[in-house]
């Protein structure tokens, strides 16, 4: 009987953490309220609070579920690949695979600059993206490039084009991995000959 308690508790928790990553998206964490999220959660205002002591809180765990699921698609992804450029390139396509497939979690990462928020959640969102940018910088590390290329900024520039999709991308279009291939390829150029 507890263990069904437990799936209804945490099921309500993922609904919650929906509809606030779907409100932060659309109006922005200061241009939504709590109100805002309990009713496209479907839930009283107050009750939220059972989940989640505050709407900063709510916010961090927004924003620690979506890097946790772009995690854990781009590290199975690259765990099947041993080239370097191909480890690259699989992670890209993980990476907006996973993006594009929570739009409403990815436009939370990539808008919500933590130095907008407490010291404390400012700290946690850093912890988690440099946790997860560990994956690039080892991606990167093991490249072949020429000396004197900046693994720093080839990492930043990967990172930040794959996010900038979120503006551009058309499905229908070119698919993700279409696009991940040629993000690869614009810096293939730095690579040894």
């Amino acid at each position: 009987m507890e263990a069904k308690g437990k799936r209804r508790k945490d099921n309500r928790r993922d609904q919650i953490l929906d509809a606030a990553a779907n409100c932060f998206s659309r109006a922005g964490y200061e241009g939504t309220s709590v109100r805002d999220i309990s009713t496209a959660a479907g839930i009283l205002p107050g009750s939220m609070y059972y989940h989640f002591a505050s709407k900063e809180e709510l916010l961090g765990a927004v924003h620690d579920e979506g890097l946790r699921r772009i995690k854990s698609k781009v590290t199975s992804a690259i765990a099947r690949e041993s080239d370097p450029w191909s480890r690259l390139e699989t992670a890209c396509t993980a990476h907006l695979e996973a993006l594009h497939a929570a739009k409403e979690y990815g436009s939370v990462i990539a808008t919500e600059f933590p130095h907008r928020h407490s010291k404390k959640l400012r700290e946690r969102m850093i912890a988690e993206r440099n946790g997860y940018e560990d994956i690039f910088r080892e991606l990167i590390d093991a490249l072949p490039l020429r000396p004197g290329i900046s693994r720093k900024y080839l990492r930043l520039a990967v990172i930040g084009a794959m996010a900038w999709s979120l503006v551009w991308y058309s499905p229908g279009k070119d698919g993700v991995d279409e696009i991940a291939k040629q993000i690869v390829n614009l810096f293939r150029a730095a690579k040894d000959g």
